[in-house]
C-alpha cells in the first residue's frame, strides 16, 4: 500500500502495519476535504490490504483526536439552498462517510484507534469503527449533537449499541455529557489507558503483538465477533436527515458558527 500525504491526513505502510495520521487544524474537523481523502484511503485499503496485519488511526495534533463533523462548513454550504437541496447534500455526505467507516469496520486487518484529548461526535464515531481503542488519560468521549437538535450521523449509535448496549448509548446521547478515559475503560469502550502522549507507542506495541498470530484465524474471528449493523446504520441516516430539516437545528448551527469561543465544541 503506497504512502500518501494530503492536506488533512496522511498514511504510510511498513512491516505489515498501516498508520493513518489525522492532521487537519485545529482539531481534525471532518468536512469535504477530509472526507475526500478518507475516501482515497478507504479505496486503497480495499484494494491493497494483502499482507497487512494492523491499522493504527491517530492524530498528530495537540488538541486531540477529532472534534467531529465540520459544522461551520456544513452551515455555510447549506445556507443558500432550499430545504430539499440541503437535505440531499447532507444525505450524500452521510452516505459517503458511512461507506468509508463501513470499509474500516469490515477491514480484514485489526484496526486500532489511538486517541487523546477531544474525541467528540464524528471523531468518536470513527473510533467506534475500529476494533480496539487505546486512549491516554486525558482523552474525553462525547456525542454533543443533542445540543444542536441532532443525533450522531456517522454510525455512532448502531456501533455503540453493538459494542456496549443501550444503557451507555442513552447516557451519551440523551445527556450530551462526556466520558473520560477511566470511565470509558470501566464500561468497556476503551481497551487500554496510557499515560499522556503514550497512545501511539502503545498502539504500535499492540500491532506488534497482533502480528504474531495467524492472519486467516484473526480475520475469521473478527467477522464472527464484530457484525456490522447495516440496517441500523441506514436508519440512522434517515433519522438524521429528518431532524436536519427542523428550524431548531438551523438555529443551533447558526449559534455555533457565530460563537467567538476558540473551541466552542468543548464541554
Amino acid at each position: 500500500m503506497k504512502s500518501f500525504t494530503g492536506k488533512t491526513l496522511s498514511w504510510e505502510c511498513a512491516n505489515g502495519v498501516i498508520e493513518l495520521n489525522l492532521h487537519r487544524e485545529p482539531c481534525n474537523e471532518i468536512g469535504l476535504a477530509t472526507l475526500e481523502e478518507l475516501e482515497q484511503f478507504a479505496g486503497a485499503l480495499e484494494s491493497e490490504s494483502k499482507g497487512i496485519a494492523a491499522l493504527i488511526v491517530y492524530s498528530s495534533l495537540s488538541a486531540g483526536f477529532s472534534a467531529g463533523a465540520d459544522l461551520r462548513e456544513l452551515y455555510r454550504r447549506s445556507q443558500p439552498l432550499r430545504t430539499t437541496e440541503r437535505i440531499a447534500g447532507v444525505r450524500d455526505f452521510l452516505q459517503r462517510i458511512h461507506r468509508v467507516l463501513n470499509t474500516i469496520d469490515a477491514a480484514p486487518m485489526t484496526t486500532i484507534a489511538a486517541v487523546h484529548g477531544v474525541t467528540f461526535g464524528g471523531g468518536f464515531e470513527l473510533t467506534l469503527a475500529c476494533d480496539l481503542i487505546i486512549a491516554d488519560k486525558m482523552a474525553r468521549f462525547c456525542f454533543p449533537e443533542l445540543r444542536l437538535g441532532l443525533i450522531p450521523g456517522f454510525g455512532g449509535i448502531p456501533r455503540l449499541k453493538r459494542d456496549l448496549g443501550n444503557g451507555v448509548v442513552r447516557d451519551l446521547l440523551l445527556t450530551g455529557r462526556s466520558f473520560n478515559a477511566a470511565k470509558a475503560q470501566a464500561i468497556g469502550l476503551v481497551s487500554q489507558v496510557t499515560a499522556e502522549g503514550e497512545t501511539l507507542r502503545a498502539a504500535r506495541a499492540t500491532a506488534a503483538q497482533i502480528q504474531k498470530f495467524d492472519r486467516e484465524t484473526a480475520i475469521v474471528a473478527k467477522r464472527f465477533i464484530k457484525p456490522i449493523p447495516y440496517e441500523d446504520l441506514r436508519r440512522e441516516i434517515e433519522i438524521f436527515c429528518e431532524l436536519f430539516s427542523r428550524p431548531a437545528v438551523e438555529a443551533g448551527l447558526k449559534k455555533f458558527v457565530e460563537s467567538t469561543d476558540t473551541m466552542p465544541y468543548l464541554p
